[in-house]
C-alpha cells in the first residue's frame, strides 16, 4: 500500500482515483473545485479543496510524506507546471505529471517531474493500432521500440506447436501466454499446441511483430 497525493480531479484524475481505490492505496485527492473533490470522496482516503499553485497550501499537506505525487491537471498547463515545480521544491519523492504534447513534457521534466504521462496520446496510439487490424485484440507499448500484442492465431499456425513455428528464432518474438475464454495460460512450452479458439500475447520489437503478423 502506498500513500499517494493526487492533484487535479477532472475525468483523468477521477479515473486514477477509482483505480487507486481498487488497488487499496491511501489517496489524498486535491482540486480547487469543491464539486470535483466531493465526487471522488467515495474512492479516496480524504479530499482537500485548494489551489495547488499556492505553495503555502501545498506545504500544509506534508508533501514529503507521500510515496507518489500525481499531477493530473488538464487544460491549464501553467498550473500544472507550477504545481510540479513546487512539489519537487517541497521534497516530493516521486512526481508524475500529465502532458498533452512533447514540449509540455520537456518543460515538466526540467521543472521537477520525475516522469510524464500522455493519457490522450497513449490512448490514441492504442486505439489506432487496436482497431486498424482485425486480428489485434490488445496492445501495450513498453518502450519506443518494444510492445506486447494480444493477437489471434494465424490460420497457417492452427494445430501446430510453438516449437513447430519457432517464432523466437525466425522473428525474435516471444509467446508469453495464451488467452482462452478470458483466462491466461502462462505455461508455454515448445509442445504447446496453438488452437484457433485462443489468442496469444507476444512480446518483441514492434517492427518484428508488425513484420511477422503483417500489421
Amino acid at each position: 500500500m502506498k500513500s499517494i497525493l493526487l492533484i487535479g480531479l477532472g475525468r483523468f484524475g477521477r479515473h486514477i482515483a477509482e483505480k487507486l481505490n481498487e488497488l487499496n492505496h491511501q489517496v489524498l485527492a486535491v482540486d480547487k473545485q469543491e464539486d470535483r473533490v466531493e465526487a471522488v470522496l467515495p474512492f479516496v482516503t480524504s479530499g482537500q479543496i485548494g489551489d495547488s499553485t499556492n505553495i503555502e497550501f501545498l506545504q500544509s499537506l506534508g508533501i514529503g510524506n507521500f510515496d507518489v505525487c500525481i499531477v493530473a491537471i488538464g487544460g491549464d498547463f501553467q498550473s500544472s507546471l507550477e504545481t510540479t515545480a513546487y512539489l519537487k521544491d517541497l521534497g516530493a519523492k516521486l512526481v508524475v505529471s500529465r502532458a498533452a504534447r512533447d514540449v509540455q513534457a520537456r518543460f515538466l521534466l526540467r521543472n521537477g517531474a520525475d516522469e510524464v504521462v500522455y493519457p490522450e496520446k497513449q490512448l490514441a496510439n492504442w486505439t489506432a493500432i487496436r482497431y486498424s487490424s482485425e486480428h489485434i485484440f490488445d496492445y501495450i507499448q513498453l518502450s519506443d521500440d518494444h510492445a506486447i500484442f494480444e493477437i489471434s492465431i494465424p490460420e497457417n499456425w492452427v494445430g501446430k506447436t510453438v516449437g513447430n513455428i519457432d517464432i523466437r528464432k525466425k522473428y525474435n518474438i516471444t509467446i508469453m501466454a495464451l488467452k482462452r475464454d478470458g483466462k491466461l495460460e502462462m505455461s508455454i512450452t515448445p509442445d504447446t499446441v496453438l488452437d484457433k479458439d485462443v489468442t496469444m500475447l507476444v512480446l518483441g520489437a514492434s517492427r518484428d511483430i508488425q513484420k511477422c503478423f503483417h500489421i
